[in-house]
């Protein structure tokens, strides 16, 4: 188990050590992020704030997760996940912030990448670990067998959990706050079903994400932008298709969820009826406009990501004699 604090210890310990290395160069190389006009007028203060800082994360994920995980298959296929859709996330901001080219990558660019990081994972974690392709159903202690199917879920956990992560990434401390409490989460799940090397990964995970929030809390001195977002989500993600809870990531990630079903909702309002749910999608800014200051949303979205991440290893507690154990 010390193993587990020293990873999350030196991960929080690297970020810490890299922000006042990295953010310099940021802001020299002229890494400063757009504010969309048709948000929060309180954003606008936000323009040129150096993005791309997840390349922190991603930094002091590496060196703890290797060092202290034993290098298994498992560990290395969840940083090639999460560093695959950093290297995706990069791009795009890169297109972004240094081309001037808003939209960054192309829609079907982003996919094809997506697509070959779902792949990847499906066949390595499915076939070549040999952990099949049933679906775990908490509480009910069901093992369903999707067969083919399994590959399209691994996909759409994928891209949700990637998209949800990065909608969530709108306010300081936001989106790096609600990972570390997942990452940890997930930590407790790799313990429960006794995938030690996994859980220094989500150790590592968190302490990284902390360590990095140093210098995202508010007032921000650093965005991840999408090089973090996308790669914190294909973490989570990696984690859940490895552990075979899927369904439970969900829970875990119950802030990711509502936060891109409102995106979701509000969409499918405005274009069927012409008026909008929320005063403004993600919902992170409906609360802004509804008076609530920054800090306090971001409190609040922490808070119910721990009752999230506690509700669902309660649920996983409950469905372990019945459920995946593997």
């Amino acid at each position: 188990m010390q193993e587990l604090l020293y990873a999350a210890g030196m991960a929080f310990l690297i970020a810490i050590l890299c922000g006042p290395l990295l953010i310099p160069v940021l802001r020299r190389l002229k890494f400063g992020q757009s504010i969309r006009q048709e948000g929060p007028q309180r954003h606008y203060a936000k323009a040129g704030t150096p993005t791309m800082g997840g390349i922190i994360i991603l930094i002091a994920l590496l060196i703890p997760s290797l060092f202290y995980s034993g290098k298994s298959a498992e560990v290395l296929l969840a940083l090639f996940v999460t560093f695959g859709h950093g290297l995706i996330g990069f791009l795009d901001d890169f297109i972004k912030v240094v081309l001037k080219r808003s939209l960054g990558l192309k829609a079907r660019q982003k996919l094809v990448g997506q697509i070959i990081m779902a792949a990847a994972l499906a066949y390595i974690a499915a076939v070549y670990m040999g952990r099949g392709t049933d679906l775990w159903i908490p509480l009910l202690g069901i093992q369903l067998d999707l067969g083919p199917f399994y590959y399209i879920l691994i996909f759409l956990v994928l891209v949700g959990t990637t998209n949800a992560v990065n909608l969530t990434d709108g306010l300081d401390g936001l989106a790096a706050g609600t990972t570390t409490i997942a990452a940890l989460a997930y930590g407790a799940i790799c313990l429960v079903f006794g995938k030690f090397d996994l859980a220094v990964f989500c150790v590592a995970l968190a302490g990284a994400a902390l360590g990095f929030l140093r210098f995202n809390a508010h007032p921000a001195k650093v965005f991840m932008g999408d090089t973090g977002s996308l790669a914190l989500g294909g973490a989570l993600a990696a984690v859940a298709v490895m552990t075979k809870t899927e369904l439970l990531l969900v829970l875990v990630g119950g802030v990711f969820v509502v936060e891109a079903l409102s995106v979701i909702v509000q969409v499918i309002s405005f274009k069927s009826t012409g008026k909008r749910v929320f005063l403004m999608s993600p919902i992170h800014h409906h609360f802004e406009l509804s008076g609530w200051s920054e800090t306090k949303v971001v409190t609040v979205f922490w808070l119910a990501g721990i009752v999230c991440s506690a509700v669902a290893l309660l649920v996983l507690t409950a469905s372990k004699s019945g459920g995946f154990g593997g």
